[in-house]
């Protein structure tokens, strides 16, 4: 079969840094699905990793976690898919990417295609939804089906998400997925005219600009501070504005890999900090790994009823070593609107 992948860890302008290969099918194991790849998308892990982790010595590093595509096969176990149906998922850390022809993954960590999407708008979506509906209910406690009307009702504030670094990959689901699905008030950053649009866009009440002084922001739209806080990229660079803005008893939830902060600052207003790795299951092998089969289907019904729209942003080619190339160029530049994918082989 036809993959991508790498020997050494290079940087990406380096023509061997992602190489074409031809590697044998895979065979599914008791619980895995045998999926024909259709499209796949580019995330900063892909990028980390290719960066930062060098693969055995004469054996190449296949990429690639977001994917959509067909099940071919199925292993003995598996119940929850047959051959034939269309399918999206993340996959798992520990197994090779999804940047191949065929591609093998446990049925638990798979969901049904959203009906009303294409191969290359659903692999926009899985490794980002995951993330931003795992940080949003279950790090930050968010609760769903909440209106702000009722929390008025009950005498109480509507509470407020501020969502750092909102135009990208994660920040465009969890922003429509708190707007749509909670009574937040969200605050996404974005700090160009066109990413200022495209948060607006996906829901957000209002978008403060990540360059100046976070708390000065907040205050010049009205609000001393926030009760929850997603912070998706540069968390080191701004956290002493997270420890203004955040209100006393308040929570702060991180994804990205920051440098050594002083997390005792936080100390003061009683305020928890929390990580998100949407890998966590499927490395540890934990008990619920059918969540993520869960909340894939959701987001899917969320998809086709018109709840949720797709974050792709550019599609760059067919699934080839040069334009993964390409794509990982544009997102360690840290600009990137929305998702890159790539389709086809």
């Amino acid at each position: 079969m036809k993959a991508m992948g790498y020997y050494r860890s290079l940087p990406i302008s380096d023509p061997e840094s992602l190489v074409d290969l031809d590697l044998p099918d895979p065979q599914p194991g008791a619980h895995d699905l045998l999926v024909e790849v259709r499209a796949v998308s580019v995330n900063p892990v892909d990028v980390k990793v290719r960066a930062g982790k060098a693969p055995e010595a004469g054996q190449p590093k296949v990429l690639g976690w977001d994917a959509s595509g067909v099940v071919r096969a199925v292993g003995a176990g598996v119940t929850l898919f047959k051959p034939g149906e269309r399918v999206w998922y993340a996959g798992s850390l520990l197994r090779p990417g999804t940047n191949s022809e065929l591609h093998l993954v446990d049925e638990r960590l798979v969901g049904r295609m959203p009906e009303k999407l294409n191969f290359a708008e659903a692999a926009a979506l899985p490794l980002t939804s995951l993330t931003a509906w795992e940080l949003l209910f279950d790090r930050l406690g968010a609760a769903e089906g909440t209106t702000n009307a009722a929390a008025k009702a009950a005498g109480s504030q509507p509470q407020t998400l501020l969502v750092i670094g909102a135009a990208g990959g994660v920040g465009s689901i969890l922003v429509q997925l708190a707007r749509q699905l909670t009574g937040l008030t969200v605050i996404g950053t974005a700090s160009r005219p066109e990413t200022v649009q495209w948060v607006k866009d996906l829901g957000a009440h209002h978008v403060i600009d990540h360059t100046k002084p976070l708390a000065e922001e907040l205050r010049r739209i009205g609000f001393a501070g926030v009760d929850l806080i997603a912070s998706l990229n540069q968390t080191d660079r701004h956290f002493d504005q997270i420890v203004e803005a955040i209100l006393p008893q308040g929570r702060v939830g991180l994804i990205d890999d920051p440098e050594l902060f002083d997390f005792r600052k936080l100390k003061a207003k009683s305020v928890s900090l929390h990580w998100e790795l949407m890998y966590t299951r499927s490395m540890f092998s934990t008990h619920d790994q059918i969540r993520q089969h869960e909340i894939l289907n959701r987001v899917a019904s969320l998809i086709d009823a018109g709840v949720l729209r797709t974050t792709l942003n550019e599609t760059l080619g067919t699934i080839n070593a040069a334009n993964l190339r390409r794509a990982h160029a544009l997102i360690e530049t840290n600009r990137a609107r929305g998702k890159i994918v790539l389709e086809g082989f």
